[in-house]
């Protein structure tokens, strides 16, 4: 398979499949502000991973490859960038795109790239809703390209079957800042299930397909995740 899989060490593989959090939903916050935009290895330090599905220009599923640290050299699936922000924003920010790495593209695929936190859903989960929060304007997507944000659920013990897969479509947002969110009620069945949450985009022919994003937060409905949380590396507060 032509993807840029081969470059990628199979240890670094299998630590990506083992999440971060255990066995429990913790909060999250970020706003790029802390990492460094030339480490390549800033992105994949604070959780991030990806994942690349590839379909034929009809929609049949050809093949998937990851999940994988979250690069950040702009060649492929997403970057750390700086001077894209409003007051709001910051100084730096976070921009989704494809994997151009792939060379599918120029036969036509399509390739979707996902970039994701991973945790795992615990039984002291259940009952309660998680939101996910995010800043986020238009890049340079063009032609056919589209994107959303998303938050998914995969059951491990049935061949990690999608149980959820909750969407918002970012393909037409304008190039201004703006405020969006999505959540998620976990309920019994996803207790030791596996919750991601993050940015796709698709993909063909190398067109455009970046979006810009900022000030993300995962926290418990009314929950405030501050930077300086101190429960799962952050320190919580209630609306």
């Amino acid at each position: 398979m032509r993807n840029r899989a081969n470059a990628i060490a199979a240890a670094l593989v299998l630590t990506c499949l083992i999440p971060a959090a255990g066995l429990a939903l913790v909060p999250y916050t970020q706003d790029f502000e802390g990492l460094s935009q030339r480490q390549p290895g800033a992105l994949s330090g604070d959780g991030w991973l990806v994942y690349g599905n590839v379909f034929s220009s009809t929609g049949t599923y050809l093949y998937g490859y990851g999940p994988y640290p979250a690069p950040n050299d702009g060649a492929a699936f997403c970057q750390i960038v700086a001077g894209e922000g409003d007051v709001d924003q910051g100084t730096q920010q976070l921009v989704v795109f494809s994997d151009y790495e792939n060379t599918d593209h120029a036969d036509g695929n399509i390739i979707e790239a996902n970039v994701f936190q991973e945790q795992l859903i615990g039984a002291g989960d259940v009952g309660q809703t998680w939101v996910f929060d995010f800043q986020a304007k238009l890049g340079n997507l063009e032609g056919s390209s589209t994107a959303a944000a998303f938050i998914k659920t995969l059951n491990p013990n049935a061949g990690y079957a999608m149980t959820n897969f909750i969407t918002l479509d970012m393909t037409s947002i304008p190039a201004t800042w703006s405020p969006y969110s999505l959540s998620i009620v976990i309920d019994g069945g996803l207790a030791g299930q596996i919750l991601q949450f993050g940015f796709l985009n698709k993909a063909s022919y190398y067109e455009g397909s970046g979006v810009f994003y900022d000030n993300i937060s995962f926290a418990i409905d009314g929950m405030i995740p501050t930077e300086d949380m101190t429960w799962g590396g952050v320190k919580s507060t209630f609306r």
